[in-house]
């Protein structure tokens, strides 16, 4: 059903895959007045009771994103959903129509390129996406070839610059990743004030928990060689070791 006339205002969270956006999500839902429904593209979010929902147009997909999001026993005053890059692939008009949506906020989260693709093939190594409780167990360090690196840095460039050049600056907010992890109420602040939602202090209620962490050098397998290739390049930024004392993910 449709909410009520005067329906939440609206945000989506847009991303490359593994650069925290669960992460963001679950501090966001800590708030009395914020609902964000997980991923409306995955047809295994449990979010949805609708199944079906992918076999909608687009449009009807963001009105159930939107206007008939899923029962929430709170007052909700804003409400989105996330989606990660590769979702927009099996639609490709989705992106424009969302770019369409009036009122949208858009809130773009970013990581250091090479650990979001060293994450990802981690991920589908080991099929563990979400880690909720601590334990001592190590995921596996990976070796990434020099043509995945490029394609995937290729990817993310070409979202990011998609995602600049679809919304207005005043309706998009950049986060990135390191600060998420490492300053957690200060951005949740940023971002509550971008949405224009009322100022909240987490609960710290949030349990997901950080997968990897030792620094790139060792869970990349071939980092050097890989630094050697790069470097010089556009993409030499992202074996630059300033930051590898930060943690992982």
């Amino acid at each position: 059903m449709i909410h009520s006339v005067s329906s939440p205002e609206p945000f989506v969270i847009l991303a490359m895959p593994r650069t925290g956006t669960h992460y963001l999500e679950a501090l966001l839902n800590d708030h009395p007045n914020v609902l964000s429904n997980g991923e409306l593209l995955n047809s295994y979010d449990e979010n949805w009771p609708d199944k079906d929902r992918l076999r909608h147009s687009d449009r009807e997909l963001l009105e159930l994103a939107y206007l008939r999001y899923p029962p929430s026993e709170k007052k909700v005053t804003h409400v989105g959903c996330k989606i990660n890059e590769p979702q927009f692939y099996d639609r490709p008009g989705f992106f424009d129509e969302l770019a369409r949506w009036q009122g949208l906020k858009v809130i773009l989260l970013t990581r250091n390129t090479l650990e979001s693709l060293r994450s990802l093939v981690q991920a589908r190594q080991t099929g563990q996406w979400l880690k909720f409780s601590p334990d001592s167990n190590e995921p596996p360090s990976v070796w990434l070839s020099v043509n995945a690196c490029e394609a995937y840095f290729k990817a993310a460039d070409d979202f990011h610059a998609r995602v600049k050049g679809a919304f207005d600056p005043s309706k998009l907010l950049v986060i990135e990743y390191e600060d998420l992890l490492l300053k957690p109420s200060a951005c949740l602040a940023t971002v509550l004030a971008f949405l224009g939602a009322p100022a909240h202090q987490s609960s710290n209620r949030a349990t997901i928990q950080r997968q990897e962490t030792r620094s790139i050098t060792r869970s990349l397998q071939n980092f050097e060689e890989l630094r050697r290739h790069f470097a010089g390049g556009p993409y030499a930024k992202f074996f630059e070791l300033d930051d590898a004392s930060a943690p992982q993910g």
